[in-house]
C-alpha cells in the first residue's frame, strides 16, 4: 500500500517539496510545463534578487548538496537555476520523478463534483484526479495528496484601471511585454517605452531602461505619491537601492525618464507602427505615442486549475482564505518580516489540497522563496505527526 503526492511545479518550492517527500520515504511525481525544471526562474534569469544566497536555499537543498551557494550574495536568477535548482532537479532522489512538459489543466475528487460530500471522510478519501496536458496528448493520474506550487509568472495581470484589460489592450496583447525585459540587447529597447507598474518589478525595469541611451521611458504609477516600497533602516541594500534609484527617477535624475503620478492607463490603441495610449492624468489625459509596452502591474495563480475543488478564496486577494486572513492581519509590509503562519493557515476545505509557495499569496507581495521553503517544513511536520490523513491506497 502507497501514498502518492502530486507536486504541481518544478521551481524552488516545488523541488523542495520533492525534497520533504523523499526524505519521508512518500512515493511522488512533480508535474512541471516548461522543458525543464525552474523554467519560470530561468524566463527571468537576467535579473538579480535582491535576498542573497542564504535566504534562498532551503535547510533540505543544504543537507542534500555539499557545496549549495552560501553567503551574502544576491544570484541572477540565471545563477539560481544553474546552481542550485538544477543541481537538486538532478539529484536520484528527484530526477526520475520529475514529468517535464507536462501541465496540470485541472484537478478534481474522484467521482465527486465540487458540491458533494461537504466536509465528509467520504470525499477525504477519494483520490485526486489530475488531467494533463502531455507531448503525447492528454492523460490522467491520480494522487493523495496535491501540492500545487505552479506559481505566478505565467499569470500577469492587465494594464486597466480596475483590473480588466483596458479598452484596446487585448487587440494589441501581442506587442505588450508582460515580464522584465532583458535589456543586454539595446536596440531592442530603442524609441519610446511605457512602463506600467510601481513594485519591484517595475522598479527593476525603469533603472534598467533608463541606462540605454537610445531609449525613452514614460513611466505610469498609479499612486499619487509612490513611496517605492521604502523599508526603513532596510537590511537589503539591493532593494534599497531599488528605492533609491525609483525616488531619483521621479525626481528628474534622468532627462530621458518621465514619472507620471496618480495616473492609470484608459486606452490603447495601434498608431501605425506604433503604440497610442491614453493615460488618465489629473488635469486630463495625457497622449502617449510609443514604441514599446511594458506591463509590470503583478501576477496571480492559475486558479482555474482547482474550481472543481472546495477551496475558499479570500475576496480581496485572491489567496486561500485562511493564510490570506493571517497575512492581512499581520503589522507591516517587509517581506523580511512575514508571520510564520503555521499548518492550519495553510489547509484548504478540500482535504490534502494544498496552494503553496508565491501562489498562496495571491495579490499580496510580499513573498520570498524562504517562506515558501517554511510552508513546507510545515507542511511536512503535520503529515509526520497525523499520518492517517493521507488515506493509503494500492
Amino acid at each position: 500500500m502507497q501514498r502518492h503526492v502530486a507536486i504541481l511545479g518544478a521551481g524552488p518550492i516545488g523541488l523542495d517539496a520533492a525534497l520533504a517527500c523523499a526524505d519521508t520515504g512518500w512515493p511522488f511525481t512533480v508535474y512541471e510545463a516548461g522543458d525543464a525544471a525552474a523554467a519560470h526562474v530561468r524566463a527571468w534569469g537576467h535579473v538579480r534578487l535582491f535576498t542573497p544566497w542564504d535566504l534562498n536555499v532551503s535547510r533540505r537543498m543544504r543537507a542534500h548538496l555539499p557545496h549549495a551557494p552560501t553567503g551574502g550574495d544576491c544570484p541572477t536568477g540565471a545563477e539560481l537555476a544553474t546552481r542550485l535548482l538544477d543541481p537538486v532537479a538532478a539529484l536520484p532522489t528527484v530526477e526520475g520523478r520529475i514529468r517535464v512538459r507536462t501541465r496540470v489543466a485541472a484537478i478534481a475528487r474522484t467521482g465527486l463534483l465540487k458540491h458533494e460530500q461537504i466536509g465528509t471522510d467520504t470525499r477525504a478519501a477519494a483520490p485526486f484526479t489530475l488531467l494533463l496536458d502531455t507531448p503525447d496528448g492528454e492523460d490522467t493520474a491520480e494522487a493523495d495528496l496535491v501540492l500545487d506550487c505552479t506559481g505566478t509568472y505565467s499569470h500577469p495581470n492587465t494594464l486597466g484601471p480596475g483590473g480588466i484589460p483596458a479598452p484596446g489592450e487585448r487587440a494589441l496583447a501581442d506587442r505588450v511585454t508582460r515580464t522584465l525585459p532583458d535589456t543586454g540587447d539595446p536596440d531592442r529597447w530603442a524609441g519610446t517605452v511605457l512602463l506600467v507598474g510601481a513594485g519591484k518589478s517595475a522598479q527593476t525595469a525603469a533603472r534598467d531602461l533608463a541606462a540605454l541611451p537610445g531609449t525613452r521611458v514614460e513611466w505610469a504609477v498609479r499612486s499619487p505619491a509612490p513611496d517605492w516600497g521604502a523599508v526603513p533602516d532596510d537590511t537589503l541594500p539591493g532593494r534599497r537601492q531599488l528605492v533609491d534609484t525609483s525616488q531619483a527617477l521621479a525626481d528628474g535624475a534622468n532627462d530621458r525618464v518621465t514619472v507620471h503620478t496618480g495616473t492609470h492607463v484608459e486606452a490603447l490603441r495601434p498608431a501605425g507602427d506604433r503604440m497610442q495610449v491614453t493615460l488618465a492624468l489629473a488635469d486630463g489625459p495625457h497622449e502617449v505615442v510609443c514604441d514599446h509596452i511594458v506591463a509590470l502591474t503583478g501576477y496571480t495563480g492559475d486558479a482555474s486549475l482547482y474550481r472543481q475543488l472546495q477551496v475558499h478564496e479570500c475576496y480581496a486577494t485572491g489567496a486561500p482564505m485562511n493564510l490570506s486572513a493571517a497575512l492581512l492581519g499581520s503589522a507591516g509590509g517587509d517581506c523580511l518580516a512575514q508571520p510564520s503562519v503555521g499548518i492550519d493557515a495553510l489547509r484548504n476545505p478540500e482535504p490534502d489540497f494544498f496552494i503553496l509557495g508565491a501562489k498562496s499569496y495571491g495579490r499580496l507581495n510580499t513573498f520570498l522563496l524562504r517562506t515558501g521553503y517554511e510552508q513546507i517544513d510545515q507542511l511536512a511536520a503535520a503529515y509526520a505527526d497525523e499520518s492517517e490523513l493521507l488515506p493509503a491506497r494500492a
